[in-house]
């Protein structure tokens, strides 16, 4: 009889349920999430052999401890959330949501679901998962800054700032401005924060790129040979991709990265260009 060991995991606490083939309760713990947690799991878990670990979001909340337990040699599950929320809904013998019941329904979809992704160790396209994400959010403030700088020197200057701000051009235009009333003075200041922040922002991207640039030369990928897939592009495709043989076909994996077409009712263009010729004729009569 192989046990299952669902894992429920938060910031501060984690809560496992150990599971036989009848999907019975046989222990249950719940423990810090502190440095000793997977000494303490390892050792709760021994006298249950053998058996198969399923950490609910263990891309998660659940990363740490399921990658603690990889590395011991262990087997684990990922269960995603949705699953286990079904798990809990058809669950009659519930109706709260205590961490011992979502352990239990972690481990439920182990026994009872055949494709859940076993978790491996961290690879280099975490690395590279972890630099794109990086540029992105740099991306996403550069963006904020200036469209805050924007708006200030609309209201210092008139016309404001070319449409493609730059940190030197908006460097040259407050350089121009001389408020004399106490507002366009504070305007000003606050402007010339914001253009602080876009050169800070701005040499951050540069150097995210260049790790970004190392990192994927040191994946020895071959993404890049495809036209048009630079060293941020393939940083994106291989860090959100990971491990490729974890999609069935690829069909899978086309609706992971969002290439899959959309699905949706079809529309009968002939019919539909006759309805809207019938009603240009109706409007036309009136």
């Amino acid at each position: 009889m192989v046990f299952t060991i669902g894992i429920d995991p938060h910031k501060a606490t984690h809560t496992a349920a150990v599971l036989d083939g009848s999907e019975s309760v046989v222990a249950e713990l719940r423990f810090a999430a502190d440095d000793h947690q997977r000494d303490h799991l390892v050792l709760f878990a021994a006298r249950f052999a053998p058996r198969t670990w399923a950490i609910e979001q263990a891309s998660g909340l659940g990363a740490l401890l399921a990658q603690q337990l990889v590395a011991v040699g262990e087997t684990v599950l990922d269960v995603p959330p949705t699953l286990s929320a079904r798990v809990r809904l058809l669950d009659s013998t519930r109706t709260d949501k205590p961490d011992s019941h979502d352990a239990r329904a972690a481990a439920i979809v182990a026994l009872r679901h055949p494709r859940l992704r076993p978790v491996t160790v961290v690879d280099h396209s975490a690395v590279m998962r972890l630099l794109a994400d990086r540029h992105h959010d740099l991306v996403a403030l550069r963006t904020q800054a200036v469209c805050r700088l924007h708006a200030l020197l609309c209201q210092l200057t008139a016309g404001g700032a070319p449409g493609r701000l730059s940190a030197q051009r908006a460097g040259e235009t407050l350089r121009r401005v001389c408020p004399l009333e106490p507002v366009s003075i504070k305007r000003k200041r606050v402007a010339l924060e914001l253009l602080g922040d876009l050169r800070r922002f701005d040499n951050q991207l540069i150097s995210v790129n260049e790790r970004i640039v190392e990192a994927v030369f040191t994946s020895r990928t071959t993404v890049t040979h495809l036209h048009g897939v630079g060293a941020l592009g393939a940083a994106i495709i291989v860090g959100h991709t990971g491990d490729i043989g974890r999609f069935p076909d690829a069909g899978h994996d086309a609706r992971y990265n969002g290439t899959a077409p959309r699905t949706g009712p079809t529309i009968d263009c002939v019919r539909y260009q006759r309805y809207l010729d019938d009603r240009g004729r109706r409007h036309r009569r009136r």
